[in-house]
């Protein structure tokens, strides 16, 4: 999702990446749909990466939503972990993905906020 909110909220000043330190099988279909509610669809092609599939050194922030040490995943990265305190929705109600959903769009948002802020 937040890779989502990165692309449809950030448009060509973002280049994001969605992977995940024990990336599921499938892309959940909630997620589909809750982002689709929402006019920001996902591109049905999407699949889970694993985070060892990302270079480091071609990255700026790293959003860590799991817990884990990612960023020592990472080859060459140097960038800034931001951790961000979000539930993961994966096997709740269909009202839990889309409080989670609002949740990622709003930190989204605010972040997308402070780096044009700090770019001047």
């Amino acid at each position: 999702m937040a890779e989502g909110f990165a692309r449809h909220l950030g448009g060509e000043r973002v280049a994001a990446s969605s992977a995940g330190v024990y990336p599921a099988s499938i892309v959940q279909p909630e997620t589909f749909q809750v982002m689709a509610e929402c006019g920001k669809p996902l591109d049905p092609a999407q699949t889970p990466r694993s985070i060892l599939m990302i270079d480091g050194a071609s990255v700026d922030f790293v959003i860590d939503m799991s817990g884990q040490p990612v960023t020592r995943l990472l080859r060459n990265f140097e960038g800034r972990q931001i951790d961000w305190d979000v539930p993961d929705p994966i096997g709740t109600s269909l009202q839990n993905y889309r409080a989670v959903r609002d949740l990622i769009e709003q930190k989204v948002r605010a972040l997308l906020k402070e780096t044009a802020d700090e770019r001047g």
